[in-house]
């Protein structure tokens, strides 16, 4: 039995965006973060290295290729539950789609997935959890709430991106069977701590191995040759 099957996880949407201005981003061309929910069938495969790829989203729009986009980050995932606190919290509808995900989930626990954790999504494509989602101006200035980077960090509710493993097409009511969880601790909660707020943790994300993104691996390799010195 896969791990969760019995939550009958399920693709709630399928989201992508266009470019559009905005006074937020730094990038020519604006951003991409307006993604919306789309009908039918839209196809996946991996993008190419970070810098010169986007999206593993046919026709989603990444603009600012240098921190955005290319093969460990794909795909953004989250989940509809944590959408749902959020638009407690802030007292205001959140549709799917609003953070920038490419996939809005129900019945998946997006935040303890671990790092290397696959998901098959439908018949054909498989995805793999590789990072957490680290916040920004120009996600702060599209939400339009004062303080958003220290309020989404704090919470660290960050969402999953996912490197595509195997290509195909997926849509709106698709099941999402967890395939693979690692026996390793290395979630994608902990993981944005060790990013952002609590960066003694670092050397723990190596214990992700390969499936670890390739910045973060970097970082967490430099801060545990440093802390043994």
């Amino acid at each position: 039995m896969s791990y969760r099957a019995h939550m009958n996880a399920t693709l709630l949407t399928v989201n992508i965006g266009r470019a559009a201005p905005s006074a937020h981003s730094s990038a020519e061309g604006g951003t991409g973060i307006d993604k919306r929910p789309v009908d039918g069938p839209v196809a996946v495969a991996a993008p190419g290295p970070k810098g010169t790829a986007g999206s593993g989203l046919a026709g989603d729009a990444v603009v600012d290729l240098r921190h955005h986009g290319g093969d460990d980050q794909a795909v953004y995932a989250y989940a509809r539950e944590d959408l749902d606190d959020w638009q407690r919290q802030l007292d205001r509808e959140l549709a799917n789609g609003v953070f920038g995900e490419n996939l809005t989930t129900a019945g998946l626990d997006v935040t303890d997935a671990r790092i290397g954790e696959r998901w098959r999504i439908g018949q054909e494509v498989l995805l793999e959890v590789t990072s957490p989602r680290i916040p920004c101006r120009t996600f702060q200035g599209w939400l339009d709430e004062r303080g958003w980077i220290k309020r989404f960090t704090q919470a660290a509710v960050p969402g999953a991106y996912l490197r595509v493993l195997e290509a195909g097409e997926i849509r709106a009511g698709d099941t999402v069977t967890v395939e693979h969880r690692p026996d390793h601790d290395v979630t994608v909660a902990l993981m944005f701590r060790a990013l952002t707020t609590r960066r003694e943790l670092q050397p723990r994300l190596l214990a992700a191995g390969d499936a670890l993104h390739e910045e973060a691996r970097a970082t967490a390799t430099k801060y545990a040759a440093q802390s043994a010195n």
